[in-house]
């Protein structure tokens, strides 16, 4: 219980064999700073300033490493040896005036404090318990000194001016509330800490911090912690308030999700992605709409070209030099004496066969250049080893049967004296040829009767295609197919099968042409006059005869639909069993 009269209640010396404190005849002052009530017993003045200390250690930083731990413990135990030993030698000590002297501040410096400095004891403010509480809770725990009691613990005194960090107040915000003052830093100062405002951000860590679990300690532990609280703890400034998380507008944090209800959601659309479109299907390097253009567009040009070239050739025509041209050179020559007039029906037949096999040698030819996996093939008897597609074999089979029909063709050509009817006999042939083209292009077509005589156009292609074309398709064929030598190095070498594939294609290229402007001239100049002489063998030397006769069309209808017929059966359900007859045909 303290009390204050004018006698101070004396109590341990704070030297070995010193007086005891305070001196006699001292007495506080009240209502000063520092003034407030004397200890009654060092168990009391220990747990004052243990109080003390724990009130100081909660201002500071509340983590630690444990080398400080350990080097805080031995600072408690060597303060508690001086103090035990101090009660022990205090009752026989002399009356001196002398100040009991603790640790120095600093490493290698004097005791504290100095020899004429006499510290006023300080009132124990109630708000003081409930700081050293609360920084208890808070703080790392530290294992006691047993050699130590807490009856004996001397307070630690108060830092110094020179070392302490000074805190300027902070100003009141909303939501702040005044800090808890506590005990002076030094003696004869304010209450610490300064009067300030603490944020609500801070308070309520604070308040998170207090409501942590505390590992239990002993009932001793408060005091002899605060026995090893070194003096530089109670230097330390208030703890930093920690930073705050960014906020939107609204003052919810970033790191939480807006407090609105979803009203919107992700639909289809988001998960389902739309498929790529298929590719279009190619035929050669173009699509069926890119030929499609490709066929619109060259057929305008071909037209306008056309038309252009027809009014040019027209207007030289009508020049004094293209008319002198065309007396001249009407366009064809006379054929020599002796030449045959009309057409034998063995030439009909001919004529019948080679369209036949033509058209079918195109279309098998086609399939072999564009087939990339054969599904039936052919082997020969003799070499089973040897093995080609039945398409192949096929198209092999109708150039056989077309080169037989070409050969006896030509035989009865110079037999009959037919020849001179598409050979050349004349140098004049060239002009005249010139002459008759002029006259097709500027559709004023030249007069003729295939039935006497070719014109000069006509017999030149003819004879291109008969002892040109044809011998040309037949040599490069031959070199391609299976009888020409393997083994033959040098013949092999003279000859490469790169040039026959090369002059095989187009030579084909050039039947396909020949062929259509061959049908369409015999449409457009007469087709039942041609086609009675071609197919019913039926002719006079009068242009005009025979104009109703529809003879010769039935003919070439009837050629026509066996042709067709031969086109459909041109597969290997009908090949195969012909394709028996001559080798082996399998399916690989």
């Amino acid at each position: 219980m303290a009390t204050y009269g004018s006698a101070v209640r004396r109590g341990l010396p704070r030297v070995p064999g010193g007086e005891p404190w305070p001196p006699a005849g001292s007495a506080p002052v009240p209502g000063s700073n520092g003034d407030g009530p004397v200890v009654e017993s060092a168990p009391a003045a220990a747990a004052e300033a243990a109080a003390d200390a724990d009130r100081a250690s909660s201002l500071r930083p509340l983590q630690k490493s444990e080398p400080q731990l350990q080097e805080t413990a031995a600072v408690a135990t060597s303060v508690a040896e001086q103090v035990s030993g101090a009660g022990q030698t205090g009752g026989a000590g002399s009356g001196g005036r002398a100040i009991r002297r603790g640790l120095p501040r600093v490493p290698g410096g004097e005791p504290w404090p100095p020899a004429s400095v006499v510290p006023a004891a300080a009132p124990a403010a109630p708000e003081v318990a409930a700081v050293a509480a609360s920084g208890t809770a808070t703080r790392p725990e530290v294992t006691p000194s047993p050699a130590a009691p807490a009856e004996k613990v001397a307070p630690v005194a108060a830092s110094d001016a020179e070392t302490r960090h000074e805190v300027t107040p902070a100003p009141a915000s909303e939501g702040a509330k005044p800090l808890r003052r506590g005990l002076p830093r030094v003696a004869g100062g304010d209450p610490w800490p300064p009067a300030a405002f603490a944020p609500a951000a801070t308070a309520a860590a604070v308040t998170d911090a207090a409501s942590a679990p505390v590992a239990e300690a002993p009932a001793t532990a408060p005091a002899e912690v605060a026995a090893s609280v070194p003096s530089s703890a109670a230097r330390s400034t208030t703890p930093a308030p920690a930073p705050a998380a960014p906020a939107t507008a609204t003052g919810v944090p970033l790191s939480q999700p807006l407090p609105f209800t979803r009203t919107v959601w992700a639909g289809a659309g988001a998960q389902t992605r739309p498929a790529a479109p298929a590719e279009p299907q190619r035929i050669g390097p173009f699509t069926r709409l890119q030929w499609a253009g490709a066929v619109i567009v060259g057929g305008a040009g071909l037209l306008i070209a056309a038309g252009m070239a027809v009014a040019l050739v027209r207007w030289l025509l009508s020049t004094q030099w293209g008319v002198d041209f065309l007396a001249a050179y009407p366009g064809e020559y006379h054929l020599p004496e002796g030449a045959p007039v009309g057409l034998p029906a063995w030439l009909g037949w001919q004529h019948f066969f080679n369209v036949f096999l033509m058209v079918l040698i195109i279309r098998t030819g086609l399939q072999v250049r564009t087939e990339k996996r054969p599904t039936v093939f052919w082997s020969p008897r003799t070499n089973n080893r040897r093995k080609i597609s039945l398409n192949l074999w096929f198209h092999q089979s109708l150039d056989i049967l077309w080169l037989v029909n070409g050969v006896v063709f030509v035989v009865l050509l110079f037999v009959t004296g037919q020849w001179m009817r598409i050979v050349p006999t004349s140098w004049e042939v060239f002009p005249n040829a010139v002459s008759a083209g002029l006259q097709y292009v500027s559709l004023d077509w030249p007069t003729e009767n295939g039935w006497v005589n070719y014109n000069s156009l006509q017999q030149l292609a003819y004879f291109a295609t008969v002892f040109l074309a044809a011998p040309l398709a037949a040599i490069t064929g031959v070199r391609m197919s299976g009888v020409w030598p393997k083994n033959a190095a040098g013949l092999n070498k003279a000859y490469p099968v790169e040039w026959a594939r090369a002059v095989h294609f187009p030579v084909m290229l050039y039947f396909v042409v020949f062929i259509a402007i061959h049908v369409f001239l015999v449409f457009a100049t007469g087709a039942l006059r041609n086609l009675n002489h071609m197919y019913a063998a039926q002719g006079s030397t009068d242009p005009n005869a025979y104009a109703d006769n529809w003879t010769g069309f039935w003919f070439f209808v009837a050629s026509l639909a066996v042709i067709a017929v031969a086109w459909v059966a041109a597969r290997p359900l009908v090949l195969a069993p012909i394709a028996r007859l001559f080798g082996k045909v399998s399916g690989r």
